[in-house]
């Protein structure tokens, strides 16, 4: 089929796009909790908000860059199920009604990331010839 010759053909790339995608997501959560942009508020004051705002900020360019991805997709992963846990799993077991399907979804996301790791565009190979962890 066409499609299977074009995604075959371009399967390293695309997932490329895939973990540069998650990991500036990702990222911008951090920003909006450490920094206020994106439209978000700053939250020093709540410790639990900083430690995970610092893992989305660190964890997101780590992704993004392809640099230490597994190690950064593994504390990201652990920090979506416990938010998930944490923050929505009380107000109901599905999803969609907790509000905890985008949780959810990055756990998903950084299981994802860490199966295959950095891949293409990837500042580890382009530094240091070959991925690490």
């Amino acid at each position: 089929m066409m499609i299977e010759k074009v995604i075959g053909k371009n399967r390293d790339w695309l997932y490329a796009v895939f973990r540069i995608a998650a990991g500036f997501l990702f990222f911008s959560h951090g920003a909006q909790k450490l920094l206020g942009w994106f439209g978000g508020t700053a939250m020093w004051g709540n410790g639990q908000m900083v430690t995970a705002g610092l893992i989305e900020f660190i964890g997101g360019l780590l992704i993004l860059a392809g640099l230490f991805s597994r190690l950064a997709a593994l504390a990201s992963f652990l920090l979506m199920i416990a938010a998930y846990f944490i923050a929505h799993a009380g107000n109901g077991i599905w999803p969609i009604v907790n509000k905890g399907e985008l949780a959810i979804l990055y756990a998903a996301a950084f299981l994802v990331v860490l199966v295959y790791g950095n891949g293409k565009a990837s500042v580890e190979k382009a530094l240091l010839k070959k991925e690490h962890f």
